[in-house]
Formats: C-alpha cells, structure tokens, sequence
C-alpha cells in the first residue's frame, strides 16, 4: 500500500487535477490520497489558503471583504464546471464555507482553523466526487472518520498516538480514499489545524498509522536540490538522503517538504519519495531510514533569513548556575520561541524568528533581562540569515569548517555566529542577510563543483 500526497500546485486548477487522477490510475497501490488546499495558477496568483486567511481577519474586524469571499468560491466553482461535476459538489464545499463563516462571526475558538481547513477539504471533495465520476471506488474521509486525533492547540495541532491504530484500520477499505489535509480533531470534536504547511504531516501521520510501504508527496520539482535554485543555476539534484538530512534541510529554508512532517514516517520506517506531478516519470528523491553511499559528505546546503540575534554578555555567566535557564524562561513567558543558542563562557547568544519578537514585545524582553538578569550587555541584531551545511557524513571528515569558513571568505562575507549541534548532521552560519546569496554560491562552488 502506498500513500499519495498532492501538493497546491498539484491541485491549482481542474488542468492538474487531471494529471492526479492519472497518477492515482498509474499504480492501484495508491490507495490512500492526502490533498493539499488549491495552491497558486501561476507567479501572480493567490493560494486558496491565503485567501481563507484574509476572508477571517476581515471578518474578525467586523468587515467582511466580500471580493476575497466571491474568488475563494469562483475558484473552487470553475474547477467543478471545468471536470462536469454536479452542482451539488460545488454547492458542499460552499456550504462548509459558509458554516466557517458563521463560526468565525460568531467569536468561536476555533472558527479560524474551521475556516482555514475549507481549502483542503474542498479539494478532498472535487477530488474524491472526479474519480467517481471517472469510474473509480472512491470515498471521501474526513479526518475525524479517519481517526486523526490532535491535541487542543489552534494552529499548532500535534498528533495524540492513539491516531496510528485508529488509522490502521482504514486497511480493510478496498476503495480510494481521499482524505484532507492540514487539520485533525480533538477528542472533544473540536477541528484543529496543523502549522501552515501541515498537510505534508497529515500525509505522514497517515502513511504511519496504516504502515504502508511508501508514502510519497507530489509536489512541483523533480526531485530535492542540494541547494536553493533561486542562489544557484540548475543545482545538483539529490536521489536519496536520510530522515535526519531531509529534517534539517526542510527546517532551515527547504519549502519542498514541511520540517515537522518526517517524524511520523520516521518512527515506522517508512521510506518517502518526493516526486513532481508534472512529471511523474522522473525518479524523485527517496528519504530513507539508513545512509545511502554516496562520494560526498555534505549533501547540501539550506539557507533562510528573517532572524534575529538575541545577544547576552555578563562577567562569569558560567559560575552562575541557572543563568541559561531563567533567560529561557523569560523568553518562554513571552512566548517567544527560538531556534539555536549558542553559548561561550560569559556570553550567550539566542537565535529568533524576527517574527516572533516584534518591537512592542522586544522592549520588554530586553527590560526583564536587565532587571532580572542583572546583564552586562544585552543587543538584538536584526536583518540576520541562517545558512546550513548538511550531510550524515561531515563528522567524519576532516576540514569541512574549514572549507566552509574559506568559502565565506571567498565570498567576502563576514560569520557573525557558528553553531555545530550534537548530532553533527548539520553546521549553522549566522550572516547579515545582505550576503546571504553570495555565501551560498561560494559554499556551492566549495561543496559541489
């Protein structure tokens, strides 16, 4: 049994669906069908979820913009037209719409993920009714028939692990099933969605709970590159990597797969290919369990800006036990997340998502670590960018810092910070986003030509 995942691009429009349905025909082991929200036409156009998003904040602010409304059902109306389906289809996804509406209007706690969820479950309708139309035993399941439970968190739902054994049973339908992505249930029936991209950890909660032998997720590029096309002219492509390499490149700037939606599929082993619905005859880039052999012991080089640096100095930090704690703690009653922290004898940098620490919450951070902190120096530098080495094999080899650092050097871009965690997958250099493109295209020239 393999488990499908299609991406936005893979469900923009009725054009693509098409090519789904021929995917699905290709191999009757595709069984299970994960979908994604209707994503962008082309450059200039808006993704369906997008569009969900600013019809709520309209709503929240008692305003409903009736023009985002009318594209959201425009959209889903011509995609019905354009593969002659019943009207009725076309009438369900709009009437759930509508009830999300409602739910938002009325100050629900969850009606915002309500309504975010309508792009995923609209696909998952059109979808399921045009393969029957075409002559496929198809069904439509809804998350909470599958069995997809999640804990009570809007807009950050987490799997409960009672899910896998409710979703094992699914193994006993003999029909295509085509089930949305993106969101769960609580235990109390309460629909939560997952983080923005979290149909690819639908797809790999379900590949887990009904074991199966693939899971793969169509997207729009033929296989994962060793870095972004948009630094570098038809990079390397890669044919296999680990769970752990795929992680920490889908982490720091690999928008082909979601960062979180590995560990499922990890847990039970399953291997994952990421293939392209334009081109389904290309091999794709399998995600595996044990080291592939490979001559190279970098494998490929992610890269994002948008942080901040959240720098820290006192005189004898590390005499004082606790320090690194309550600074966390201040940043954790905040709620303000973050992503590295790396630390030297009396001083300690934190490594933030600009976006989580906007300047109206930075002033009182800032003021708690000198009250409470009683610091020396406390700065945030903004405009920061993240670059990462990645390869299972880097620990045992010698000199990659060092080419890495000759490369940025190369570049003539200054390393404000270097961070190697405990697992030796990956290496993180902080840059000033300015350079950030030139030392990728350095360490590219380094690693891979």
């Amino acid at each position: 049994m393999k488990v499908v995942k299609f991406g936005g691009s893979s469900l923009a429009d009725a054009g693509q669906l098409k090519k789904v349905k021929n995917i699905i025909d290709l191999d009757e082991d595709r069984r299970v069908v994960v979908v994604s929200a209707p994503g962008k036409r082309h450059s200039e156009d808006e993704k369906v979820t997008d569009l969900l998003i600013a019809l709520g904040t309209s709503i929240q602010m008692h305003q409903m913009d009736e023009s985002v409304y009318k594209k959201i059902i425009d959209r889903f109306q011509s995609m019905t037209e354009e593969l002659d389906l019943s009207f009725h289809v076309a009438e369900q996804v709009k009437d759930k719409i509508d009830e999300a509406i409602e739910l938002v209007k009325d100050g629900s706690e969850h009606a915002l993920d309500a309504l975010k969820a309508c792009g995923e479950d609209g696909s998952a309708h059109i979808l399921s009714a045009y393969l029957q139309k075409a002559g496929s035993n198809a069904s439509y399941v809804n998350p909470k028939e599958a069995g997809i439970l999640v804990r009570d968190q809007p807009g950050g739902a987490l799997v409960l692990e009672e899910s896998f054994e409710k979703l094992y049973s699914l193994r006993h339908r003999n029909e295509i099933l085509v089930i949305p992505g993106f969101f769960g249930y609580t235990p109390e029936g309460e629909l939560v969605t997952f983080s923005r991209g979290g149909s690819d950890i639908t797809g790999s909660i379900v590949a887990a709970g009904l074991k199966a032998d693939l899971y793969e997720n169509f997207t729009d590029v033929d296989s994962v590159y060793c870095v972004n096309p948009m630094f570098v002219d038809q990079p390397k492509q890669l044919t296999s990597l680990t769970y752990r390499e795929m992680r920490e490149l889908s982490y720091a700037g690999f928008s082909v797969f979601h960062d979180e939606a590995l560990i499922p599929a990890f847990k039970e082993k399953i291997p994952v290919c990421i293939k392209n619905t334009n081109n389904p005859a290309a091999p794709g880039t399998m995600i595996v369990a044990d080291l592939p052999e490979r001559e190279s012991h970098v494998v490929g080089i992610a890269s994002d800006d948008g942080f901040l640096n959240l720098y820290v100095s006192k005189y004898l930090m590390n005499r004082e036990i606790g320090f690194g704690r309550r600074l966390l703690q201040i940043l954790e009653d905040e709620e303000v997340s973050f992503e590295h922290a790396p630390s030297g004898i009396d001083d300690m940098s934190v490594v933030i998502r600009e976006h989580h620490l906007p300047p109206e919450k930075e002033e009182k951070v800032v003021r708690r670590i000198k009250e409470e902190l009683e610091v020396d120096t406390v700065l945030i530098e903004r405009e920061m960018a993240m670059i990462m080495i990645v390869g299972e094999g880097m620990n045992q080899t010698i000199g990659i810092a060092s080419r890495a650092a000759a490369a940025f050097r190369e570049a003539e871009v200054n390393i404000e910070m270097i961070n190697q965690g405990s697992s030796e997958v990956s290496m993180m250099f902080g840059v000033k986003s300015a350079g950030l493109g030139k030392a990728v295209q350095s360490l590219y020239r380094t690693f891979f030509e």
